[in-house]
């Protein structure tokens, strides 16, 4: 055996070499892999970005705090709002807009991994991705309804209503308003960008009353309901009312999306009730002053009724057609006892007198002269009838709407309820004396006022001296009183006016006075003493001449007799004490 037989061949050592090379090879590229396997943990992955905010090579709670770092002033800029060329900033935190911030970064791959691929792409691929925004639903809902409130508007109902008996209607109106998923979106897109703006589109929506429920509405009920008037039966009384009297009771009001007839019933018994004394005793007719004029106030029967007899029957009675407008209600009718017909029978048509009285100022004449000329106002009197103004104004006290005030007592002033209802008395009985009404009964002051017609004034007390006269025309009369008061300076003005029909012309001459008295003086010493400065008495005859109206004969003469005692002169001196 030779040496070659024992030597290895040189080809074997070769690649022993090579092979211990790849093994040191791959060696070295594992413990690399491996340090490139820690090295990457789960940080993120490195050229990483969101919403441009690099956060590449971190781990996830530093790329959290890097990405909270990068938008911190992005988050507060304000975004421009531009709606139908008007703008307007909105604070994102307002708008409920903010950045999840863990999900923002999750968003990139950042987990341990042995696959070569992944762990390639660690190190050599930095994706984009935008921030994971969130919306505060609340805050967003908020927004939307105040920038509708600044820039779009409510859309109006069309309506149908009624005015004096005619169908009036409004068109209706759409509305203008933002749809509330176009702001999220526009506002979630500009959030976080350098110039941050929105541009927002108002979208029209209908009003829940349109063109079409207004016809339908004029059609059903509005135009058939003041086409012809309508009447109700109450037992025999027949109530017919017109269009412009009755709809004054009815509506269309919206419901669900259309226009709903609707009765006002209030409003419905107060029209009948204006026909008709409903419910309650009937109203005889009267006649009273209306534009200074007198006027018939027409008779009302007294009706008791169910109003839901009426309520019920009577949306559907208004739109029926011409001829079928008519409805009978059950009732029980009350005849008043004084109608209409005997109202106008008393021809009370015109002024047949008229007589003025001025006082001086005082308060408690303007109280008890004011409450008595309402009292007196208004009151008729049938022919034969007689007028008393006690029984007419009533006892003069507080309850009754009187106070404290002068009267004339044993021959001298004193105070008391009703001081100064004489003046109307005095009034009331001159014009009863040129209406030619029989006197009854009057009886003069005991001395002599200068503000009064001499002889022809009447005074009162409640319980002893009356005022009465009676009308023996074959006319109505109707009295009408009215006071003006009196200030610091003016004086009180009281008229009282008789309205009938002419019956006589009066005429009246005033006699010479008379037996002429001298007036005492009184000293007296009592806290109620009311010092005057005295004047004389005397008597004077006063004659009214009665002529037919129209005739220049005379027809007879009437004498009245005044005796006027002469006014003390009143000395007041203090109260003796006992």
């Amino acid at each position: 055996m030779t040496d070659w037989d024992t030597a290895e061949p040189p080809e074997r050592e070769g690649g022993r070499v090579v092979i211990v090379m790849l093994l040191v090879l791959a060696l070295m590229l594992g413990g690399g892999y491996a340090a490139a396997y820690v090295m990457a943990g789960n940080n993120v992955p490195h050229g990483t970005s969101v919403a441009g905010v690099g956060i590449g090579g971190r781990t996830q709670q530093g790329a959290i705090e890097a990405l909270q770092e990068g938008l911190a002033e992005r988050m507060s800029r304000p975004i421009t709002v531009t709606i139908g060329g008007r703008s307007r900033a909105v604070v994102p935190s307002y708008a409920g807009l903010g950045v999840d911030f863990a999900a923002s970064v999750a968003q990139a791959p950042g987990r341990k991994s042995w696959d070569p691929a992944e762990l390639w792409d660690y190190y050599t691929v930095g994706d984009s991705f935008d921030a994971v925004v969130t919306v505060d639903e609340t805050a967003l809902t908020s927004l939307v309804a105040a920038l509708n409130a600044s820039f779009g508007r409510h859309p109006v109902d069309g309506t149908v209503s009624f005015r004096g008996g005619r169908v009036r209607t409004t068109a209706p109106r759409e509305g203008r308003r933002l749809d509330p998923e176009q702001v999220r979106r526009a506002l979630v897109a500009a959030y976080l960008q350098d110039e941050p703006t929105a541009e927002l589109t108002l979208e029209s929506y209908p009003p829940d009353i349109d063109d079409g429920d207004i016809q339908q509405a004029l059609n059903e009920f509005a135009n058939p309901a003041v086409s012809a008037p309508i009447a109700l039966f109450f037992g025999d009384k027949r109530v017919r009312m017109h269009p412009r009297e009755f709809t004054a009771a009815l509506a269309l009001r919206p419901h669900d999306g259309r226009l709903v007839p609707e009765l006002d019933e209030a409003e419905l018994t107060r029209l009948l009730d204006g026909a008709i004394k409903t419910n309650a005793p009937p109203a005889d007719a009267t006649v009273r002053i209306v534009d200074g004029r007198p006027r018939v106030i027409p008779a009302r029967p007294g009706v008791a009724y169910d109003p839901e007899d009426v309520r019920r029957a009577f949306l559907s009675l208004v739109t029926r057609t011409q001829g079928k407008r008519e409805i009978k209600v059950e009732a029980s009718v009350a005849r008043p006892t004084f109608t209409t017909r005997d109202a106008r029978r008393l021809g009370i048509k015109q002024k047949v007198s008229t007589f003025t009285t001025y006082y001086p100022y005082a308060e408690y004449r303007n109280t008890n002269i004011g409450r008595a000329a309402e009292l007196v106002n208004g009151t008729i009197l049938k022919p034969g009838e007689t007028f008393s103004l006690n029984r007419t104004v009533g006892e003069r006290t507080r309850k009754n709407g009187f106070t404290d005030g002068f009267i004339i007592s044993d021959g001298i002033f004193k105070e008391d309820l009703g001081g100064g209802v004489s003046q109307m008395a005095t009034t009331t009985f001159n014009a009863m004396f040129f209406a030619g009404l029989k006197d009854i009964e009057h009886k003069p002051h005991s001395f002599y006022i200068d503000r009064y017609p001499v002889g022809r004034e009447a005074t009162v007390a409640w319980g002893s001296v009356d005022l009465r006269f009676q009308n023996d025309t074959p006319h109505g009369v109707l009295i009408e009183a009215h006071v003006t008061p009196s200030t610091p300076s003016t004086s009180g003005v009281v008229t009282v006016t008789m309205w009938s029909t002419k019956y006589w012309d009066i005429t009246t001459t005033t006699g010479h006075r008379y037996n002429l008295t001298q007036p005492q003086t009184r000293t007296l010493h009592t806290a109620d003493c009311v010092p005057n400065d005295g004047y004389g008495g005397f008597d004077i005859d006063i004659t009214r001449h009665f002529r037919r109206h129209g005739v220049s004969a005379l027809d007879h003469n009437e004498v009245m007799h005044t005796h006027y005692l002469p006014s003390d002169t009143v000395v007041c001196k203090q109260p003796v004490r006992e």
